[in-house]
Parts: C-alpha cells; structure tokens; sequence
C-alpha cells in the first residue's frame, strides 16, 4: 500500500524532465546547425574533391601520360609560381578588364532595349526579323570581322564580349516581360496605376529573376568568349597565357591558367547570384521549410 504522503514526491520528481528538455533544444540546436552546415559543405565538396584526387593519382600510377596531364599538385606549385612572380596577376587583370567592360556595356544596353522589345508589340514585330539573324551568328565566328574593324587592340576583344553577352541578356529580359502573369498587370491597371507605375511596380520586379538568368549566362560568356579571342591576338590575359604556354610546352602552367579561368567564372556566377537575391527580396522561396 502506498502511502499517499508519498505521492507528491513522486509526482514531483518527473517535473524536473520538461526543464531539461527544455535546455536540450538550445544546445540540440546549435549542434544540429553546425552538423547541418557540415554536411552541406561536404555535400558540396565531396565532387571536387574526388575529382581532385583521381586528378592527382591517375597520372601517378600511369593511367594517364603525366607529361600531358601533370599531378594536380605540380599544377598548383605552377599556379603558385605564376602568381608569386606577378605573371599571373598581370594576365587576369587584362582579362577581366575586358570581360568586366563588355559585360557592364551589355547589361547596360540590352536590359532596356528587352524591356522596350518587351513591352511595346510594334517595336517587337519591327525588330524580330533582325534579332533573329543575328542571335544565330556566332559571336567568335564574327571575331575576323571585329579584328578588321577594330583593330587587334582592346576596342575589338570588348566589341565581342559585348556582342556575345548581348544576346543572352536580351533573349531572356524580352522572355521576362512576356511571361508577367495577365492578372497581375489586370488587377494593377484595375487599381488605377498607370503605364509608368505599372511598369516600375509590376513589370519590372516579376521580369527580374528572368533577367538575372540572362545575365548569368552573360556572365560565363563573357569569360569564354574572351579567352578565345585572346589566343587569336593579344599580349597579356589568360587566353595569351594558355596559348602561350601551349606552344612552349609549359603543360603545368598551361593547366593553371584553365583552373583560374574557373575560379574565377564561379566567382562571378555566386556574385551574381547574391545581386540576384538583393533585387528579388521580395521572392518566396517555396523549397525552403
């Protein structure tokens, strides 16, 4: 028989559990975040990594000619060498001055020649026939042409950067007004707004991630396209180096120059991205949750 001035004790005794519950989500939580945080970064790594490692040993256990493809730690002792001697900060800045001001010019002259394609149908149907023939044309097949006008300076490599950056920026800004949802431009002009204060206030904010897009692949144009010109005729940037470097054998430095190419272009890309997020605050993320 239990003695019921017993009981309290009892009951009282389980009461302490809740409190440690209680205390458990704080530290259960920061650990969970740390160990979610570390799991994304390997998530994300795991590729490089492996990549990295089959890049290290297959050619030393010769499953590829190492002349050919060096190890990638003789490629980074080559990068290291190229950057402790200025080399290679000599060729990026060339490049991405080039890159940096086709690019700029392209954002600068294709966002508002789409929104006005875009948004205005008879501009659109003038101009359609023409933008058809030249999105079709290579931008490095016309690089002979930009020479012979422009000469083998920097005015001809920014001309087609910009031409090349232009089209995706364009393509994609005209796709982003067209495909604003009806019902929101119905019940914007419902309340009154006119053209300009529609266009600012319902236009432009849903035509943004579409126009990000376009600038995105502008983005990895800029770098590819430029990188080609430079093999053709230039004196410093990273398309000279790999070129270069090419043809006197120098196969580590050669490899160093492609891995900054990609550094870079993933530099640019998050860059991008985080620009993209800055506009478009306004965005659910419907993923998230």
């Amino acid at each position: 028989m239990v003695d019921i001035a017993e009981r309290p004790a009892r009951l009282a005794a389980p009461t302490t559990v809740p409190d440690v519950v209680a205390a458990g989500p704080g530290a259960g939580g920061l650990a969970g975040r740390l160990l979610g945080l570390g799991g994304k970064v390997l998530h994300r790594t795991v590729a490089i990594a492996a990549l990295a490692a089959i890049w290290e040993g297959a050619p030393r256990l010769g499953l590829v000619d190492r002349v050919f493809l060096p190890p990638l730690s003789e490629v980074l002792v080559a990068w290291w060498e190229l950057l402790r001697s200025g080399q290679l900060a000599e060729h990026v800045g060339a490049s991405l001055t080039r890159s940096l001001a086709g690019l700029g010019l392209a954002v600068l002259t294709a966002i508002p020649l789409g929104l006005l394609i875009g948004w205005y149908r008879p501009l659109a149907e003038l101009l359609s026939p023409l933008l058809e023939v030249f999105r079709n044309t290579a931008a490095l097949a016309l690089l002979p042409v930009f020479v012979l006008i422009l000469g083998l300076g920097e005015t001809s490599k920014i001309a087609l950067v910009l031409y090349a950056c232009s089209w995706p920026i364009l393509l994609n800004t005209i796709a982003g007004v067209k495909g604003v949802d009806p019902l929101l431009i119905r019940s914007a002009r419902s309340m009154g707004l006119n053209h300009l204060r529609l266009f600012q206030k319902v236009i432009l904010p849903a035509a943004v991630p579409t126009i990000f897009t376009g600038v995105r692949l502008a983005g990895a144009y800029s770098i590819l396209v430029l990188v080609a010109a430079e093999m053709v005729g230039a004196k410093a940037g990273l398309g000279y180096l790999i070129n270069y470097a090419q043809y006197n054998f120098a196969i580590a430095d050669m490899y160093s120059g492609i891995i900054t190419i990609s550094a870079i272009g993933l530099v640019v890309n998050q860059l991008l991205v985080a620009l993209e997020r800055r506009f478009s605050t306004w965005r659910v993320d419907v993923s998230a949750g």
